[in-house]
C-alpha cells in the first residue's frame, strides 16, 4: 500500500492590493498573507504532511515590487516541506513570469508542464499550468489525456473555472465528470484545483476540490436572500490518500488558516431600536483591525436617530480595517417628524434653512449624491448646534 498526506492550497495571490484599505491596513493585510504561507508549513508539520501543492495564483501578478517579491520568495523558501507551485491566470508561465525567480530555491518546484513529477517513489504530482492568461481548452483534461492507470498515488493540480462556478468560455471549463472517470479508472487519485476562493467539494466522490484561498480576499455577502461571495475562504485542505491494487481511499480535512474577515451587510432601519441593532452588530466583530465591512442601510430616520447613527459609525470607522457604506445600495432618508421639527430651538431664517436642508438631504432625484451628503452634514451640524444652544 502507498500512503501519503499533503496540503492542498491555492490563490495565495501574494502582493494583492485592496483599494478600500488604508496604507496602514494594507500593510497588515500584506503581512497576513505571508503569515498564511508560514501557517501552511506549520500545518504540514502538525499533520505529518509530505508536501504542499499550490493550485495556481501563487502571486497577484507577474510584476510585483521588489520588496513584496523578496518577502514572498523568502516565505516559500522557509517552508519545512517541498512545495509544488502551479502557474494560474494571475501569474501565467509567460516569458517574464515571476516563476523564473524561483529557480534554484531548494524545495520549490514549479509545475511548468504536465510531465508527472515524482515526489518520492510511489507518489506523483501532475500539473496543468496556464501558459497564457486565458486557457483555450480544458487544461486538466489535456494534462491527463495520455496517462495510463498507475499503482502510484497521482495528484492532478489544476486552475480554472468549472461548470457552475465561473464565466469562462465553455471550451475552457474544467470537466469534473471526466476527472471523476479518470479517478475511477486509477489514472489519478485526487484533483487539487484553484481559482474559486471558497472551499468547495466539486463532486460526490469528494476527490475533486477547490481548496479556496488560505486568507480571505473578498466579501461574504450576508445580505438577506443573497448569501454569496466568499462564503468559506480562509482554509487549507489536509489530504490523505492510500492506494493499493489500483484502488485508492481519500480523506480530506478542512483546516482554518486565515485571520481576516470581509463581509457585506444590509440593514433596514426605522428608529432608534434599529440603529442600536446596527451598532451592536458592528461592535460584535471580535478582531476589528482585521475586519472589513461594507454596509447598506435602507429606511427613514428622524434627526435624533440619524445623529446617533452617524456619531456611532464615525467612532467605529477608525477601529475597523475598513468600514464604509455601499453607496450604490444606500437608501437612507432623513425625515424628521413634525413634532421633532417644532421642538427644535430654531426660529426664523434658521428654521427655514433647516427645512430646506432636510429636503435636500432626503431627495432621491434632483440633488446629486455629493450635494445630498453635504446637505446631510449641514443638517447634522445645525441640529447639534441647536441642541447645544438649548
Amino acid at each position: 500500500m502507498t500512503h501519503t498526506t499533503f496540503i492542498h492550497t491555492s490563490d495565495l495571490q501574494l502582493g494583492m492590493r485592496r483599494k478600500f484599505l488604508s496604507p496602514e491596513a494594507q500593510s497588515r493585510f500584506d503581512d497576513a498573507r505571508l503569515r498564511a504561507v508560514t501557517r501552511l508549513g506549520e500545518i504540514a508539520l502538525e499533520r505529518d504532511a509530505e508536501f504542499i501543492v499550490v493550485a495556481g495564483d501563487v502571486f497577484e501578478h507577474n510584476s510585483l515590487e521588489p520588496t513584496t517579491l523578496g518577502r514572498a520568495l523568502e516565505a516559500l523558501r522557509k517552508l519545512p516541506v517541498p512545495v509544488y507551485l502551479l502557474p494560474g491566470n494571475h501569474d501565467p508561465l509567460v516569458a517574464d513570469s515571476i516563476f523564473h525567480r524561483t529557480e534554484g530555491i531548494e524545495g520549490v518546484t514549479v509545475l511548468a508542464d504536465s510531465t508527472p513529477v515524482q515526489v518520492r517513489e510511489g507518489v506523483e504530482v501532475v500539473g496543468a499550468p496556464l501558459l497564457t492568461k486565458h486557457a483555450s481548452e480544458d487544461l486538466c483534461a489535456k494534462a491527463i489525456r495520455d496517462l495510463e492507470p498507475t499503482e502510484a498515488v497521482r495528484i492532478l493540480v489544476g486552475h480554472g473555472a468549472v461548470e457552475g462556478f465561473g464565466d469562462e468560455e465553455a471550451y475552457a471549463l474544467i470537466d469534473v465528470a471526466s476527472l471523476d472517470t479518470a479517478i475511477a479508472e486509477g489514472v489519478i487519485d485526487y484533483v487539487a484545483l484553484g481559482d474559486t476562493h471558497s472551499t468547495t467539494a466539486l463532486s460526490a466522490s469528494e476527490r475533486v476540490w477547490f481548496s479556496g484561498a488560505p486568507e480571505t480576499t473578498d466579501y461574504f455577502d450576508r445580505t438577506p436572500g443573497v448569501a454569496g461571495g466568499e462564503v468559506d475562504s480562509g482554509n487549507a485542505l489536509v489530504v490523505t490518500v492510500a492506494k493499493e491494487d489500483g484502488r485508492s481511499a481519500v480523506e480530506v480535512e478542512k483546516v482554518p488558516v486565515g485571520t481576516w474577515t470581509f463581509e457585506a451587510r444590509f440593514w433596514e432601519v426605522a428608529g432608534a431600536e434599529d440603529v442600536a441593532e446596527v451598532i451592536e452588530a458592528l461592535k460584535a466583530y471580535p478582531e476589528k483591525d482585521r475586519t472589513v465591512v461594507k454596509y447598506a442601510l435602507t429606511g427613514t430616520l428622524g434627526l435624533e436617530d440619524t445623529r446617533m447613527l452617524e456619531r456611532e459609525l464615525a467612532e467605529l470607522e477608525p477601529v475597523f480595517a475598513a468600514l464604509y457604506p455601499r453607496e450604490r445600495l444606500m437608501s437612507l432618508h432623513l425625515e424628521p417628524g413634525d413634532e421633532e421639527m417644532e421642538n427644535l430651538p430654531l426660529t426664523g431664517f434658521a428654521k427655514e434653512a433647516m427645512r430646506e436642508l432636510v429636503g435636500q438631504a432626503s431627495s432621491d432625484s434632483a440633488v446629486a449624491d455629493g450635494q445630498r451628503a453635504t446637505a446631510r452634514d449641514a443638517v447634522n451640524l445645525l441640529f447639534r448646534l441647536s441642541k447645544e444652544v438649548d
